[in-house]
């Protein structure tokens, strides 16, 4: 099954930008894991919420707003797709991910196929 790993960190915390993350080993053991057990489907880093725009459509008119779709005290800060066997192995994998580590949460969905 796959399933989206939606990485979430709290707002107002530290957002290390891309060159960072590149250096942190607890980071790159995971994502080596991920690869060495056929589990990676992809994933990507997003800027943070604050850089968002969300497009609504009432009445036919499109409104547009500044920041994330819902306030919140987290915030999606990057997604990872993965295919494992069931949601027990998604959930154990998750555990493991270092935003979860780091006082962030990882929410688990699966993918419609």
């Amino acid at each position: 099954m796959k399933y989206v790993l939606f990485l979430c960190t709290s707002v107002g915390g530290e957002e290390p930008g891309p060159d960072a993350i590149v250096d942190d080993a607890r980071l790159t053991a995971y994502a080596d894991q991920v690869p060495g057990l056929d589990l990676g489907r992809g994933g990507t880093r997003l800027r943070p919420s604050t850089d968002a725009t969300t497009v609504r459509v009432e009445s036919g008119e499109v409104l547009l707003s500044d920041g994330p779709f819902a306030q919140a005290e987290e915030y999606i800060a990057g997604i990872d797709i993965v295919e494992v066997a069931d949601l027990d192995e998604a959930l154990a994998l998750a555990s493991r991910h270092p935003a979860a580590l780091d006082g962030g949460s990882v929410e688990v969905r699966p993918v419609w196929e």
